[in-house]
């Protein structure tokens, strides 16, 4: 006798492995963007430079974990990165079109990304 079960669990499936394999191998990008961003940004901000670079990175790597994690959590966490790098794009350069590329392509690639693997992504758990 077979049960056919609808749990989703197939690699096709919203929390199949290829998914879960698809967020960890971004977070795992992540981390390796994030950790230069840290430590180039610690050293600009001790040459007395912008604070950006550093908060961003531990951003990055802050997402990174979340996403390994497969939590939703990672998501709202990048999305407060991603907004703060627009304001802080516009404030450095203002409305220069391709003053914004180099600032915006490159976070908004990220945030597309993490879309694309949000079937991977756990809600959080009602507390009961």
């Amino acid at each position: 006798m077979t049960f056919i079960s609808n749990n989703a669990t197939t690699p096709s499936g919203p929390t199949g492995r290829g998914w879960r394999f698809a967020a960890f191998a971004l977070a795992i990008v992540l981390v390796l963007f994030g950790l230069p961003l840290v430590g180039g940004g610690i050293y600009l901000i001790i040459l007395g430079g912008s604070w950006y670079y550093a908060l961003a990175g531990l951003g990055l790597i802050v997402t990174a974990v979340e996403l390994a994690r497969q939590r939703m959590r990672a998501l709202w966490i990048y999305l407060v990165v991603w907004g703060l790098t627009v304001i802080w794009a516009f404030w450095e350069v203002g409305f220069d079109w391709w003053g914004q590329v180099p600032r915006l392509v490159a976070p908004t690639v990220v945030l597309v990304l993490i879309l694309i693997v949000l079937p991977a992504l756990r809600r959080p758990q009602a507390r009961t």
